[in-house]
């Protein structure tokens, strides 16, 4: 499943350099999303036995399943509870066996189990009883079962292109094995992700271990071009490095890396460098917790989502420090083409796109805890809003009374992640896209603008010569100021002999006097009804 509205054939971002390359007196704006104060999703009152009634972490997914009851908003989560659940069974119990040093068992932060909720608006969400857990005396609860104890990270997709229907959900799990007493053989000793298959997004099966005793600490799974893709973060040079090293053979911050593969089942034993900050020139300078003013560095990966022909996601902006408690997050904006390696688009690197000032954790009074924002499976289209779920993680450090953390979202107008629009003082400006296929049916040519009456439209060849028809006086025009699905008209149809020739999308803009210069967002190219 990905996020490409239907009947839309190709998205062209204003953001995306490479689908719309060729620009003249233009030049890129980011947008600002704007972020919703309230959490839409808090953990359960921690004098309650709720397995997230200490925390509701976003390492997470929201879906809007049009295929599940009345197409419903459908969120996965990452909880942590006070204190061990009596009631686990004898293999669960083993992998909790060996408590984590230096944590009073009163205070004691347990992560997992992995939880569910629902919602009608993606805003107010419930925690329905599934009874698969026996958690504290009772199966009243919204966790979910899985073989593992100590979990985080629930990235879970709908695959509509699967033709088994017991496996159209599948999820992407961390799960955590060095509690374990004794060791359990085929899970291994160290963090790493689980496969997992579901017919109805509850009842999961287990269907991999890829990477067994190899790091994998992940964020989100996409598919996008055949390909499931899961991202994660490394630790260059280290036992959670998952055999990555920072160049020059040293180790290195914390980096976004990513695994592909066509089959869900198979993984093979290969990454590939995904999203990197740049890191100190002095390799003695390089790692994590260093220096009181560490390096920016990549939290998680990247939390990606698929439009079709493009992908956009966020990545974790971490601000390194020595002593954790002083660590920060923010969430800063990539984009990619092909779902692996993605790319920045501010001037600078490691640029906020939403700040922890702007969508901070739930403060407690009198004390001043800074903010970790995080990223999942969070990027989604919701009629006219692009929807950002985020998470945000209160850092207590070592404090674990005010631990905390819970689901938050950000919004932008649909598609409006940036614009582009003339240069400082000019009055005329272009931007060209890419050689592009005419699709095989009937299509419209959208454009998500503003000031569009100062906009002409024009096909070229692929080689940028006009093609007649379509260019010059015959340019196509937009009967509307402004919006998110302006119509281009032309002055004949196009016709079917152009089905499968490449051709390029020219859009020129024009200022007016004093008004302000139309701004482009997207073009779109939308199959007709």
């Amino acid at each position: 499943m990905n996020e490409l509205r239907p009947a839309i054939l190709l998205l062209l971002l204003a953001i995306d350099d490479v689908s719309l390359p060729l620009r003249k007196n233009v030049c890129l704006y980011l947008s600002k999303p704007v972020v919703r104060a309230a959490p839409v999703l808090e953990p359960s009152p921690v004098g309650t036995n709720a397995p997230d009634n200490l925390a509701a972490h976003f390492y997470g997914t929201v879906l809007h399943d049009t295929a599940y009851d009345g197409a419903k908003f459908r969120l996965w989560y990452y909880a942590c509870h006070r204190g061990a659940n009596p009631d686990w069974p004898p293999r669960k119990a083993q992998q909790v066996a060996k408590k984590p040093a230096g944590i009073d068992q009163d205070l004691e932060v347990v992560p997992g189990p992995l939880c569910y909720a629902e919602s009608d608006d993606g805003i107010a969400w419930r925690k329905p009883s599934l009874g698969q857990v026996l958690f504290k005396g009772s199966r009243e609860n919204n966790a979910l079962d899985l073989p593992h104890t100590i979990v985080s990270g629930a990235a879970v997709i709908r695959d509509d292109s699967e033709p088994d229907i017991a496996r159209r959900y599948k999820m992407v799990y961390e799960y955590f094995p060095d509690q374990t007493d004794p060791p359990i053989e085929e899970y291994g000793s160290l963090p790493s992700i689980a496969c997992a298959v579901s017919p109805d997004g509850l009842k999961w099966s287990l269907t991999a271990l890829p990477f067994v005793n190899q790091f994998v600490e992940h964020c989100s799974l996409i598919r996008h071009a055949g390909k499931y893709i899961v991202h994660s973060q490394v630790f260059s040079g280290t036992g959670w490095g998952g055999g990555a090293f920072s160049e020059g053979g040293t180790a290195g911050g914390r980096a976004g890396v990513a695994h592909a593969t066509y089959d869900f089942n198979r993984w093979p034993d290969l990454w590939q460098w995904a999203f990197t900050l740049p890191e100190p020139a002095d390799q003695a300078a390089r790692g994590t917790y260093k220096d009181q003013f560490g390096f920016p560095q990549v939290h998680l990966g990247v939390g990606a989502a698929s439009f079709g022909n493009v992908c956009v996601g966020v990545y974790g902006l971490w601000h390194d420090r020595k002593n954790f408690a002083d660590i920060s997050g923010d969430l800063g904006l990539a984009v990619s083409n092909d779902g692996v390696r993605f790319r920045e688009l501010s001037a600078s690197p490691a640029r906020p796109f939403i700040r922890r000032e702007d969508s901070p954790a739930t403060s407690v009074e009198g004390r001043n805890f800074n903010t970790i924002l995080c990223q999942g499976n969070g990027i989604l289209n919701v009629g006219d809003q692009t929807r950002i779920y985020h998470g945000r993680w209160r850092n207590v450090g070592q404090m674990t009374a005010d631990y905390r953390a819970e689901v938050a979202l950000a919004t932008l107008r649909r598609d409006r992640w940036g614009w582009l629009a003339l240069n400082p003082g000019a009055q005329e400006g272009s931007i060209c896209s890419m050689p592009i296929t005419v699709p095989g049916q009937p299509f419209d040519i959208l454009l998500n603008a503003d000031g569009c009456r100062g906009m002409r439209v024009e096909l070229l060849d692929e080689r940028l010569q006009p093609i007649e028809g379509f260019s010059g006086a015959d340019a196509g025009r937009v009967d509307a100021d402004g919006g998110l699905d302006c119509l281009v008209q032309w002055a004949t149809e196009i016709p079917s002999t152009m089905h499968g020739r490449l051709v390029r999308v020219l859009v020129t803009m024009q200022k007016s006097g004093d008004a302000q210069s139309p701004q482009l967002y997207a073009i779109a190219l939308k199959a007709r009804q």
